[in-house]
């Protein structure tokens, strides 16, 4: 059997590799700036977490099953399924909007895209510091409870919230005022996919209503 840690860390190369291939196919150049701080700030923030992963037994198991296949439901497959679209479209339409000079995105809102992703990813390693049940499927585990300290005192999904962060920078690190697009058509896919996951909690998981009932905010505090 394989080790689910360097599963991980094959991952973590394979995407960034697979994502670098993509925007500069996309783009038809490597002379791209935006991409290659993006690549160097995600590789950057990505590291660190991984490790902070495959130093969490519980946190690692949790993490490593991922996909449409490793849902247990079906409509969190389909929900999985139809994120898969926008989600790789938000790497080429940046890349395409290079090639064509779709967008004129000043410098310096290419770098707070990249200061965003850097938040975002501080983000997740304060919920996965918390939250070692933090799965990367809807799914309940054993001797799993409810979370309400650190960021989970503040919105019910903080990963939800970081990507949905990540999402954004990634479109402003890329310089792409059109990757927004499918940047937030991502965002609404994950919004129905933690709507119907809170649901499931709250029948599943003993305390999650009481939970639900102090922490108002779904994603965005005071706003959602």
């Amino acid at each position: 059997m394989e080790n689910p840690k360097v599963q991980m860390w094959l991952r973590l190369v394979l995407s960034f590799i697979v994502i670098a291939v993509v925007i500069f196919l996309s783009a038809g150049t490597l002379n791209y700036w935006q991409a290659w701080v993006y690549l160097c700030v995600g590789a950057a923030s990505s590291i660190p977490l991984t490790l902070y992963i495959t130093n969490d037994p519980i946190l690692l198991e949790n993490r490593r099953k991922a996909g449409p296949a490793a849902e247990q439901r079906p409509f969190q497959k389909m929900i999985v399924l139809s994120l898969a679209l926008p989600g790789i479209a938000a790497f080429i339409v940046p890349g395409l909007d290079r090639r064509f000079g779709w967008s004129r995105m000043p410098a310096w809102l290419s770098l707070a895209g990249g200061l965003l992703i850097l938040l975002s990813m501080w983000m997740v390693y304060r919920v996965f510091k918390e939250n070692s049940f933090a799965s990367a499927t809807v799914e309940i585990g054993k001797d799993q409870r409810v979370i309400s300290s650190g960021p989970y005192a503040i919105v019910r999904n903080p990963m939800y919230s970081s990507a949905a962060m990540y999402l954004i920078g990634l479109s402003l690190a890329l310089g792409s005022y059109w990757g927004l697009v499918p940047s937030v058509l991502t965002i609404v896919g994950l919004i129905v996919r933690l709507l119907d996951e809170e649901k499931f909690l709250g029948e599943n998981l003993p305390g999650y209503t009481d939970y639900c009932a102090k922490v108002r905010s779904h994603l965005i505090p005071g706003v959602f």
